[in-house]
């Protein structure tokens, strides 16, 4: 929200990803409850939006009220709005009524997408939604849910926690919430395991270190029991990715201090572990495993029949360059 006691009227959440533009969304709704003066009915929420949107709907909700009640009205499917959509909102953008505030979902692309520039020059207030694919930026979800619970959690256990969950954000923050709520704060590796013992018996972790040490009868087996226990072939994907790409970005750097490769997505916690997993790979194996794992990021995505044929024939190619 913006600084000051006072809430902004304008507001523009940007971004593809649902989970988050509700979340922004809702955040602006409560702050703006919260402000309502003691003794005034809180603000009456109306939602409307996408393609059949006209621009009498949005006239209508977007005018100052005969009654003068606290309004907040959400725009929502911002993109697709039509032309004449798209010019009531941004009349009413740049005067609202008084009581009256404003709040856009939009996607950043769509027909509408000149209506983004439009909003920011009115002033909006921006959230940003955009959606969190890189397994890095999950896990730095993840840290960020935890301290919004006002908890301390080490970089192993929100792994961890990422192998259990998978990527879906919405289910990643319920987590977070439960494990708190738990433990009364105290969330380690311990606890994730604990509670997600389902998952995490054998995580997506397990099957990448073994593969990339060159543990191929391992790596498989491990595959197979995760894969059993409901690990999601997304995630070990991304495990063996990340195992892949780490010794890739150590192993072409030898001698940069932690804290440097921290700057390039490498926790410092993690460096010690990786550096002695080099010693198993060349330039040369390397860059053949890179490929490897770069085409099965599209195979558990669609684009092979059988993810867990695809995931297989990577785990015993990258076990196999590890033991070259």
């Amino acid at each position: 929200m913006a600084s000051g006691s006072a809430p902004a009227v304008l507001h523009l959440v940007l971004g593809e990803d649902e989970f988050l533009t509700e979340r922004a969304t809702t955040g602006v709704v409560s702050a703006v409850r919260a402000a309502t003066p003691a003794g005034q009915d809180p603000p009456v929420v109306s939602r409307l939006g996408g393609p059949e949107v006209t621009a009498p709907q949005l006239f209508e909700l977007l005018s100052p009220s005969l009654f003068g009640e606290a309004r907040i009205v959400v725009v929502t499917g911002a993109a697709e709005l039509g032309k004449d959509a798209q010019a009531a909102v941004l009349d009413a953008a740049r005067d609202l009524p008084p009581e009256t505030v404003l709040v856009v979902q939009h996607t950043g692309g769509g027909r509408a997408k000149t209506l983004v520039a439009d909003l920011r020059k009115a002033g909006a207030e921006e959230h940003a939604a955009g959606k969190i694919t890189r397994h890095m930026d999950v896990v730095g979800f993840v840290r960020s849910e935890f301290r919004g619970l006002d908890v301390r959690v080490a970089p192993e256990a929100c792994e961890a926690l990422v192998e259990a969950v998978g990527t879906d954000l919405r289910q990643l923050a319920s987590a977070c919430g439960q494990l708190v709520a738990d433990t009364g704060g105290k969330v380690d590796v311990e606890a994730v395991r604990r509670y997600h013992s389902g998952f995490v018996g054998v995580s997506g972790f397990t099957v990448a270190e073994r593969a990339v040490t060159g543990d191929v009868a391992g790596a498989i087996e491990a595959l197979e029991w995760a894969l059993h226990t409901g690990v999601p072939e997304v995630v070990l994907a991304d495990a063996l990715a990340d195992a892949v790409n780490s010794i890739a970005l150590v192993g072409t750097q030898r001698g940069v201090p932690p804290a440097e490769l921290a700057k390039q997505g490498l926790p410092p916690w993690k460096v010690k572990k990786v550096t002695a997993q080099t010693r198993y790979w060349s330039i040369e194996t390397l860059g053949t495993a890179l490929q490897v794992v770069a085409r099965l990021n599209g195979e558990v995505k669609g684009r092979a029949e059988n993810p867990y044929y695809a995931l297989e024939r990577a785990v015993r190619e990258v076990g196999s360059l590890a033991s070259l």
